[in-house]
């Protein structure tokens, strides 16, 4: 009686290591290191040859990481979000990975929901990972980032929001000249009455810059334009809490004052446009509207709606470079880069 053919094993093969090529080959771990960073001039033909006959025969593959540290380097960026839902965050995280990518680098994301406890776990995750250096998009006030010392040594570049206590080149939206150019046009369109709705300051620089540009802007035009700022926590308020501070905002302006408003980003300006529709209004009659961010649904809510595009794309690219520049050896004072918007008016800015 013939005993039965053992079934086969299922069990996964292990992956080589540089250990069973130099046993395979008869050379030190150290030959095989010296192979693969290109230095056979330092090796003899025979032992070349048998090395690379080893690496043939066990189907070695060297992993990229371990390759990479051996020079000092991961190739790795680790990215830190405030907010993976805002479209903000998404479209800049795509300028940064280009960039990355054409520079052989990968990019690790990191996002904070909102959380400003998380963003020192944030740093400490990504620094598991030996990354290079942090591009950081995060609320800026968090006991994480106290100072530069916490970053493990490695490099960063602040985008949109500013970061007290840590000096880091930053890169961001001309804040300041976007709300000239925003409240400018809304007066020349005969809006006198003026609403700036924003999420809670809470201490993030690019909501403090915007509120502030929005006050100097209208305190320029004198007299003739009045102002207003409407802080709203979309998470803590009611649905029809805004739609009743807009009706209370018209109602404080008079019978036939021109009231336009200013959103402060997309999420704003989504929950302006959902209280003008309970309201019954449209824009460009009852409410004249201008907001910070374009999202691509801005055109399809009658009659469109004016926005001030950012350059997203650019920042994110812009923050990448800065970056690598930094990783590369670049020395000297921390760099502000500022870009311009794009003021695209839409039926909501203009005058009757």
């Amino acid at each position: 009686m013939t005993s039965p053919t053992p079934a086969p094993s299922t069990t996964p093969r292990a992956r080589p290591t540089i250990a069973d090529v130099a046993a395979e080959a008869g050379v030190s771990k150290a030959t095989v290191s010296r192979y693969f960073n290109h230095r056979e001039r330092l090796l003899s033909p025979d032992i070349a040859a048998r090395v690379e006959a080893a690496i043939a025969k066990l189907a070695y593959v060297p992993s990229p990481m371990a390759q990479a540290l051996s020079h000092g380097r991961s190739r790795l960026i680790g990215l830190v979000v405030a907010d993976i839902t805002n479209p903000y965050s998404v479209a800049v995280l795509r300028g940064a990975e280009k960039a990355c990518q054409e520079a052989g680098y990968l990019v690790m994301l990191f996002n904070l929901g909102n959380d400003r406890e998380r963003e020192r776990a944030a740093i400490d995750a990504l620094a598991s990972y030996q990354v290079d250096g942090f591009i950081l998009n995060t609320l800026g006030q968090g006991e994480g980032l106290a100072d530069v010392t916490t970053l493990h040594g490695k490099p960063a570049v602040l985008v949109d929001r500013r970061h007290a206590g840590l000096a880091a080149d930053f890169v961001a939206l001309d804040n300041e000249a976007a709300m000239r150019d925003t409240c400018a046009h809304l007066v020349q369109q005969g809006w006198q009455d003026l609403l700036y709705v924003t999420q809670p300051l809470q201490g993030v620089s690019s909501r403090l810059e915007r509120t502030a540009a929005f006050r100097a802007c209208v305190a320029a035009q004198g007299r003739n334009v009045r102002d207003d700022v409407l802080e709203i926590d979309a998470q803590q308020e009611g649905e029809d809490a805004l739609a009743q501070a807009l009706a209370a905002f018209r109602q404080r302006a008079g019978r036939g004052a021109r009231c336009a408003v200013v959103a402060g980003n997309s999420v704003v300006t989504l929950r302006v446009a959902a209280s003008v529709s309970r309201l019954g209004w449209t824009f460009g009659l009852e409410l004249g509207f201008v907001g910070f961010d374009d999202p691509e649904w801005a055109p399809l809510i009658r009659p469109g709606l004016s926005t001030v595009a950012q350059p997203t794309d650019a920042i994110g690219q812009r923050a990448a470079r800065c970056l690598l520049e930094r990783i590369g050896g670049l020395q000297g004072p921390v760099r502000e880069n500022l870009l311009p918007g794009t003021l695209i008016v839409r039926g909501s800015s203009l005058g009757t």
